[in-house]
């Protein structure tokens, strides 16, 4: 069938290769302020840069997942957590130089405010965040469906939003899992919020715990 030029195509996400001009295309994307998805350790992730935070809505709307709920910020290592303008103490230096990068979650505080950090032990995304900063991330799933263990998995997930999400980076299978322990390292003890592939008596074993 003949087109002409007036005639608009349907935006579709582009694939990126986890090569070096993929991720820096990927990285521009972020700085740009757009959604992008990616692998990690476990499942594939979506994601916004964290100085871009006014697109969370634009993050949680892909999603359809409530605005209140609370999301990590993926990081490459500490300077980073510092760079975003918080303060790790020396329990969160002795976890993270332990278990970073891996399946921990650091929950810190500074005043009335806390955020949770985790640096993803896959080194496409580490190279990717190396290259954008850190990036307020969640599963690139929607609320209540499976988790994406592919790129095109990833595009099926999202195939009537493509609009919505201008690129996923091909970083190949991942092997799912369990989610990350959650450490709140924002009160004194440090508490286990949610015990993961690190279990509690690893964090005991660097760290005061409240008991339980």
């Amino acid at each position: 069938m003949f087109c002409a030029s007036t005639c608009k195509t349907e935006p579709v996400t582009d694939v990126l290769p986890p090569t070096p001009d993929g991720l820096e295309r990927a990285a521009r994307l972020l700085g740009d302020g757009q959604v992008v998805a990616f692998p990690t350790d476990t499942v594939y992730g979506v994601g916004v840069a964290s100085n871009h935070p006014d697109r969370l809505v634009a993050l949680f709307a892909l999603k359809d997942r409530p605005l209140d709920k609370r999301i990590a910020l993926l990081v490459a290592d500490l300077d980073q957590v510092v760079e975003a303008g918080w303060e790790p103490d020396d329990r969160a230096r002795s976890l993270a130089e332990r278990f970073w990068p891996g399946g921990l979650t650091l929950v810190i505080g500074a005043g009335a405010e806390t955020q949770g950090f985790r640096a993803p032990d896959h080194p496409v995304t580490l190279d990717l965040i190396r290259r954008s900063g850190p990036i307020f991330a969640t599963s690139a799933n929607r609320s209540f469906e499976p988790d994406t263990l592919a790129a095109d998995e990833v595009l099926i997930a999202f195939a009537l939003q493509q609009d919505e999400l201008p690129a996923v980076v091909d970083g190949g299978a991942v092997p799912g899992g369990v989610p990350s322990t959650v450490v709140d390292l924002s009160v004194t003890p440090a508490r286990i919020l949610r015990e993961g592939p690190i279990s509690h008596a690893e964090i005991a074993a660097l760290i005061e715990l409240a008991a339980t």
